[in-house]
């Protein structure tokens, strides 16, 4: 692993943006709006994004040849365990829209100040996730779950899963600053070596190959941590080898301020209540699916996987939304932000329709990849059908809701994201619940939640609020 590490240092030692020697002329990144940034920012993220969704493809094409039980028991621990790393990515989105609008003020040193005050609130918000998990996450998963055997095996996957996220948190804080200071590129690097390793371990140690102990859906849990711990160790020995520390005064704060950690939390305290509404929401709705049983939970599973991958296009520019936005006010041109939000909705909305007209020519072959069930292949088709076309409104709310995210009034998203997921929940119960709709009405909830999205951040947009606001 090293010896690979130490390759991809050599070749960027011949790029001056990179290399160690140059980092004190080097100016931080400013974007200017244009299709080539965009996709100068974008195609690394949407290549970091790839590989690991790969690897989530590839966990549940493992865990569905185990059978139906494990891959709807996986859905629900997973969903679980996504609402505690929220807490980590609404964290380490503030500290990104920060170094992005640091970056856009050419202030290096303020850099280092929020990156080193987020080593301490990443570990310190990962002990909460981690006590949460052992003395609350049982009693909510036995007062919500009917099945007694997936409750057991979801309690299982979870109570080993969860010391992955302590690696993850500072695996994200690392990207955000990868992310926030233009320096895009390196996030394929890690994520490689992160989901190579994933990979490996899902396949050994969930069937016993190659002398390793057969561990089932456990197995997935531990090859995770492990992915986790080598995706964490490659960001930072980047972060060494290409001389970010001292350029960036990356570690020189590690002490903690509380004017800086109050800074970030101002930021990043919206956002981390926005993510749990969101995904918090996500897992209200599978464990709506569970009320209808074991198939249309683990056909949930699957399309989960599906569409994050292929999101990936549509996540990687909203993230670029987010950086360009912040960025581009950090330089006091306010009057540039429609421009990019609208370049980038454009070039997402391109992808999407990409996306699903791929999915709807080919929707047997790529439900064959996890169960070689016909049955569940043909039970799964209208939901295909329903979250392609949810797909195209997606592409365009996320970006604009990234946008908003960019502007620093987290607040604002907190609101919007309250109000869609109140709207959603209620179609939720209505229609799953109470009016007992098959699987692809349940989905049509997405309809739902991002329509409110959209509709919300452009009247936002619209008054002109956000032009002076300053973090």
């Amino acid at each position: 692993m090293y010896e690979a590490i130490y390759a991809v240092f050599l070749y960027t030692r011949t790029k001056p943006y990179l290399c160690e020697q140059s980092y004190a002329i080097q100016p931080v990144m400013q974007v200017v709006v244009n299709t080539r940034q965009i996709i100068k920012i974008a195609a690394p993220i949407s290549l970091a994004l790839i590989v690991p969704q790969i690897n989530h493809m590839t966990n549940t094409a493992f865990i569905g040849r185990l059978g139906d039980f494990e891959l709807a028991a996986n859905g629900i621990a997973g969903i679980y365990y996504l609402v505690m790393y929220m807490i980590a990515y609404g964290l380490n989105n503030g500290i990104q829209v920060i170094i992005a609008r640091r970056a856009g003020e050419k202030n290096e040193s303020g850099i280092g100040q929020v990156f080193s005050n987020g080593i301490s609130l990443c570990l310190l918000f990962s002990l909460v996730a981690v006590s949460i998990t052992f003395f609350i996450a049982p009693w909510v998963f036995r007062h919500t779950l009917h099945d007694p055997h997936i409750l057991e095996a979801a309690l299982s996957f979870i109570y080993t899963r969860i010391w992955g996220l302590p690696f993850l948190m500072l695996l994200g804080l690392a990207n955000s600053f990868y992310i926030g200071s233009g320096n895009t590129r390196i996030l394929a690097v890690t994520s490689l070596f992160q989901e190579v390793t994933n990979i490996f371990f899902d396949y050994t140690l969930i069937f016993g190959a190659w002398g390793f102990p057969a561990m089932g859906l456990n197995g997935a849990a531990v090859a995770s941590i492990i992915a986790e711990i080598t995706g964490c160790g490659v960001a930072y020995s980047m972060i060494f080898l290409l001389g970010y520390h001292k350029r960036f005064s990356l570690f020189q704060y590690l002490r903690p301020r509380l004017e800086t950690a109050k800074h970030i939390l101002v930021v990043s305290a919206p956002l981390i209540v926005q993510y749990l509404f969101s995904i918090g929401s996500w897992m209200v709705f599978f464990v709506f699916i569970e009320h209808l049983g074991t198939r249309p939970l683990a056909i949930s599973n699957m399309m989960r996987s599906i569409f994050g991958f292929f999101g990936i296009f549509t996540w990687a520019l909203a993230a670029t939304s987010n950086t360009m936005v912040s960025n581009l006010i950090g330089q006091g041109k306010q009057e540039e932000v429609f421009k990019a939000i609208r370049k980038i909705a454009l070039i997402s909305i391109g992808c999407a329709l990409c996306v699903c007209t791929i999915l709807n020519i080919f929707p047997y072959t790529l439900l064959h990849v996890y169960t070689p069930d016909a049955a569940l292949i043909e039970e799964a088709l209208p939901s295909i059908r329903i979250l392609t076309i949810s797909t195209v409104l997606t592409s365009v709310a996320a970006v604009v809701f990234n946008g908003v995210t960019g502007t620093g009034n987290t607040k604002v998203n907190l609101l919007i994201e309250f109000t869609a997921v109140v709207c959603y929940l209620l179609y939720c119960e209505i229609v799953i619940d109470q009016l007992r709709k098959p699987l692809h009405w349940a989905w049509g909830s997405e309809f739902v939640y991002w329509m409110v999205i959209i509709v919300m951040c452009l009247w936002y947009l619209s008054t002109g609020k956000w032009k002076n606001k300053k973090i």
